[in-house]
């Protein structure tokens, strides 16, 4: 078998290609990204299984025809725009496709259009042009494969089907600094993954089901707090809702409520909502300068990991509904930390989910066609491997129970 990683330099490339390389038994994991330099990089870090293509995202025939030599490409870039622009080369290449991005593409997001190509077409009708295609060409698209989307999706999907009927469904995580680092930083966090994606995520409006119907809230919202005890920690933690888990909305309507919500440490989302009232995100420039592009800018270089700063992913779950007629809460806990010498959580939790998502395609583990969501593909014999997996990754998800 031969896999691709597509932006395979970047922090969670590197780490999803790491681990086909290690962990599993393809025989060419091919790396293609814009970085010549860190392509060679990488060569000579995982040796004569790699190969190397320079890429040019912009060329849709150039990209289908690289896609074309594997069984199975997994996408790790960072923007709206080249996710798309990948997806289509797999379409068009037949092959089967993982995604990362925070995005359902079988319904794209109207916010924020970031220079995305629809082809004249509608948001909806593009989405649906592009599973529809797929299917043609009998493929699989593993969308939101990562961490947020994609272990939240799968184990909240897994605790819905262990029940009768579901009342309301809440997805809590994030990637926050550890508690030393999250001291040494402005707003408590540092960098893991694009800023300018978390920057986005605070202001665009969600969809949530709220009264068993889609509802329109803005980011940062359904503010709370919670206490993590599980996996040796104790910690007060806050949390508010973001697009993290956009496909839940269509694949699971008849909830009476479901939101995502990012997890920061104490005091974060106030800090963000101040900058927020005082116009530091918006968009829209003033006189010369756009305002959140400034800020990102300013921010970056504070908020970037110091020597020794690690990093935590943190997951709290909790469906509660009905099971053979009594009330049942099923929670799921995580709290991974990044390596001293290594990759950071985020890219453990994101890029190993999504290599473990790619052999999962290669080995034929999920049937369906088209644009598939985690919490639909990764079921039954999936849903086991994927955990078994997690577990050699020394990645532990504790689901619990209580009745």
């Amino acid at each position: 078998m031969k896999a691709l990683v597509i932006g395979g330099c970047g922090k969670i490339g590197r780490a999803v290609a790491w681990d086909l390389v290690t962990n599993y038994d393809f025989e060419t994991v091919g790396i293609a990204d814009a970085n010549e330099v860190g392509l060679k990089d990488m060569r000579h870090w995982l040796g004569e299984k790699i190969a190397t293509h320079p890429l040019n995202i912009n060329d849709a025939s150039a990209v289908a025809a690289m896609m074309r030599g594997y069984d199975v490409a997994i996408s790790t870039l960072p923007t709206r725009r080249t996710s798309y622009l990948a997806l289509e080369a797999a379409i068009e290449a037949g092959v089967n496709f993982v995604d990362v991005l925070e995005e359902y593409h079988r319904r794209p997001d109207v916010e924020e259009d970031e220079g995305l190509n629809r082809h004249g077409m509608s948001y909806a009708d593009y989405g649906e042009w592009l599973h529809q295609q797929a299917e043609k060409k009998g493929i699989t698209i593993l969308d939101g494969m990562g961490f947020a989307p994609g272990l939240s999706n799968v184990t909240v999907g897994h605790a819905i089907r262990q029940m009768d009927s579901v009342s309301r469904a809440v997805a809590r995580v994030g990637g926050i600094p550890c508690k030393e680092a999250a001291a040494r930083h402005p707003l408590k966090y540092m960098i893991t993954w694009a800023f300018s994606h978390v920057l986005r995520e605070y202001m665009i409006k969600v969809q949530i089901i709220q009264d068993g119907k889609p509802t329109l809230v803005q980011a940062m919202d359904g503010y709370e707090t919670f206490r993590f005890t599980e996996l040796g920690r104790d910690e007060e933690l806050e949390c508010f809702i973001t697009p993290g888990m956009p496909s839940f909305v269509y694949t699971r309507p008849n909830l009476g409520y479901f939101a995502e919500k990012t997890v920061r440490w104490p005091g974060h989302w106030q800090a963000i909502q101040t900058l927020k009232e005082c116009g530091m995100l918006d968009m829209e420039p003033v006189d010369c300068f756009v305002p959140r592009l400034v800020l990102s800018k300013v921010l970056t270089p504070k908020l970037e990991p110091k020597a020794g700063d690690l990093d935590t992913c943190v997951m709290y779950n909790t469906v509660e509904g009905k099971k053979d007629g009594k009330d049942v809460c099923i929670t799921y806990h995580m709290w991974d930390e990044g390596e001293p010498n290594g990759f950071t959580s985020m890219a453990r939790v994101t890029g190993f989910s999504a290599a473990i998502g790619g052999v999962i395609l290669a080995k034929g583990m999920v049937q369906q066609k088209g644009i598939v969501a985690p919490e639909d593909a990764i079921d039954g014999q999936a849903y086991d491997f994927l955990l078994a997996e997690l577990e050699k990754h020394n990645i532990h998800i504790v689901e619990k129970v209580c009745a």
